[in-house]
């Protein structure tokens, strides 16, 4: 095994003499998940094409399993689940991956594999008569059924209902368990927050921002304490009643928000609840958050995900 499943340095690829990926360097460590996340037009795309060996670079240096993206040797190493496509119009659904577990030396079991993604109910359906979801789910089976070290998946859930969704996360899950590293690109935040070894964040073809889930929401980050009440308490009061440097507000009414410089910690927590308790007013839904990846998102890029 490799020092990194993927170390990409320097990276640099223009078009029309713009730059998309601009001196972008990231690694992946072996048998891990990296999510890959940026609006639009970020360069993810293009970053991983040239991972995969579709584009050529026009600087910089990309070793995929310690070898050049384009190395023969690296082709039944390698698994790509591209965002459509994949797989001939005319084959059956069944037929196509038995096809491409032929190719594997020691494949996984097809029969299995369509079973867990819920496709065996279209195992003789040709890939052209099945839907956008399914077709994803295959394209999805097709990328793993050979055993690779690592995976690429580009938006693996996109137009999933929350079953499949489910059903495609716990295959990820199951991938690592079994050491293979997984490169995956998504528009679903929540997705990367569970999945995600670690997160690195591009904008305008450069990281933006580089870790794990929690190093990202817990950096910068300040302590919410949220809770229902009755409307117009007196925030004053509250403050008042707090450690300095907290903050309160009221957005909608009656629903309250405290922030905290820092964690919020049990004094924080007791010194809310008895100060709603001196003034006759009921807590309701009282809950501790920190910032999510889509806090940090918004924060670095200023734009949503599928902005």
């Amino acid at each position: 095994m490799t020092a990194a499943a993927l170390d990409v340095r320097g990276l640099v690829k223009r078009y029309d003499g713009r730059a998309v990926v601009d001196d972008l360097s990231f690694v992946v460590r072996p048998g891990t998940v990296l999510a890959l996340l940026g609006p639009n037009g970020a360069g993810k795309t293009t970053t991983v094409e040239i991972c995969q060996g579709f584009r050529s670079a026009d600087a910089g240096t990309v070793e995929v399993l310690g070898r050049p993206p384009r190395d023969p040797a690296l082709r039944p190493r390698v698994g790509v689940m591209p965002q459509t496509g994949g797989a001939y119009p005319g084959l059956r659904c069944g037929e196509m991956l038995r096809l491409v577990a032929s190719y594997a030396a020691a494949p996984l079991e097809p029969g299995d594999l369509l079973e867990r993604l819920g496709l065996t109910p279209v195992a003789r359906t040709a890939y052209r008569r099945l839907s956008g979801g399914q077709q994803q789910r295959l394209s999805l089976a097709l990328a793993v059924v050979g055993r690779p070290e690592l995976v690429f998946l580009d938006e693996p859930t996109a137009g999933l209902d929350p079953q499949a969704r489910h059903a495609t996360w716990e295959l990820v899950e199951a991938l690592r368990r079994d050491g293979v590293t997984v490169v995956l690109t998504t528009h679903l935040l929540d997705e990367a927050e569970r999945l995600a070894d670690d997160v690195v964040v591009i904008d305008h073809g450069r990281v933006v921002a580089a870790g794990t889930v929690a190093e990202l929401t817990s950096s910068g980050a300040v302590g919410q304490l949220r809770f229902r009440s009755r409307p117009e308490l007196d925030l004053d009061q509250l403050l008042a009643a707090l450690p300095v440097g907290c903050t309160a507000k009221e957005s909608p009414a009656g629903q309250y928000l405290v922030e905290a410089p820092g964690d919020v910690d049990p004094q924080l927590l007791a010194a809310v609840t008895a100060w709603c308790a001196t003034n006759d007013a009921m807590a309701a839904d009282l809950r501790v958050e920190q910032r999510s990846l889509e806090d940090v998102f918004l924060e670095l890029t200023g734009r949503e995900l599928r902005a």
